[in-house]
């Protein structure tokens, strides 16, 4: 298995400058998000008028902008969503939407704030009936009924999947969009998911209407409060706790962007994402001196 010397998640303007920063400095690296870009950048169509050195650009010129700058440097996005981060002790794994692992020195998240908070139960059932990664958990509730929570669209697939494997899926869609599967064991429920309960592992998905038996919670966002994401990392609210190098309390793990806290800005996003690369550049620096 190749070990990147650095991961990093997430295509805002954050996790695109780390990217470029790493890459000049000429490390391996693997930059997971969307081709697109940030949907932050994607939807403004006013002018951003602090950023420098683009006066006056909208989002879309300034993330067109961004992927000629990629392209121009040979930087690949790897859409894969990252469903977990775990600390190895000198190393990273990186467990992907796909169930395959990959492997790095240092990690920069960069995925932006999560809006809102976990439900009530989420963190307590972690890994005891709640999930967030169909592909990764479905073979362990082949011919049970389960619930989705869907944060979007894109995950559709996954929970396409669960209708293959499990006996009923329940789907929760939090968009508007009238949800598309091909399997017809999979039931559109427009109601507000409320809490998750059970005993020693989850048995229930409580909304805002009604109470359904299941056996799991899968909750798909497009991207996980870093809390869930990173075991053991620090935060506060929804923001991961950094130094002024944008270190965490992991050894070789680095946050930039919005997810390190306001103010949620272009400009200042970039910024960190600068100074994490130079700090994971640092840190691998020190690391081959002592071994």
């Amino acid at each position: 298995m190749t070990r990147y010397d650095i991961a990093i998640i997430g295509t805002g303007p954050a996790g695109l400058e780390a990217a470029i920063t790493a890459k000049v400095r000429n490390k391996n690296i693997i930059l997971f998000g969307n081709k697109e870009l940030s949907n932050k950048m994607q939807v403004v169509d006013h002018p951003i008028l602090n950023y420098l050195g683009l006066p006056s650009v909208t989002g879309k010129e300034m993330a067109a902008a961004f992927t000629k700058q990629l392209e121009e440097l040979d930087i690949k996005i790897t859409e894969e969503k990252v469903t977990s981060v775990y600390a190895m002790g000198n190393y990273f794994a990186l467990q992907l939407g796909n169930n395959e692992m990959v492997e790095a020195d240092t990690v920069i998240l960069a995925s932006g704030v999560v809006a809102g908070k976990p439900y009530p139960g989420e963190e307590k059932f972690l890994g005891r009936g709640v999930s967030y990664c169909a592909t990764c958990d479905a073979p362990l509730y082949k011919g049970k009924v389960v619930a989705v929570i869907g944060g979007g669209a894109d995950e559709e697939a996954e929970a396409d999947f669960l209708g293959e494997v499990c006996e009923k899926v329940y789907y929760l869609p939090l968009y508007k969009e009238e949800p598309h599967f091909t399997h017809d064991n999979i039931i559109v429920v427009r109601e507000k998911p409320v809490e998750i309960t059970g005993a020693m592992k989850v048995n229930k998905l409580v909304s805002d209407q009604n109470e359904y038996d299941v056996a799991c919670v899968f909750i798909l966002r497009a991207a996980q409060f870093p809390g869930q994401l990173v075991p053991g990392l620090e935060v506060e609210g929804n923001a991961v706790k950094v130094d002024l190098q944008m270190r965490t309390n992991l050894p070789g793990l680095f946050a930039a962007g919005d997810i390190a806290g306001q103010p949620y800005q272009y400009i200042k996003s970039a910024g960190q994402g600068n100074v994490a690369a130079l700090s994971a550049v640092n840190y691998l620096a020190e690391k081959q001196r002592k071994q």
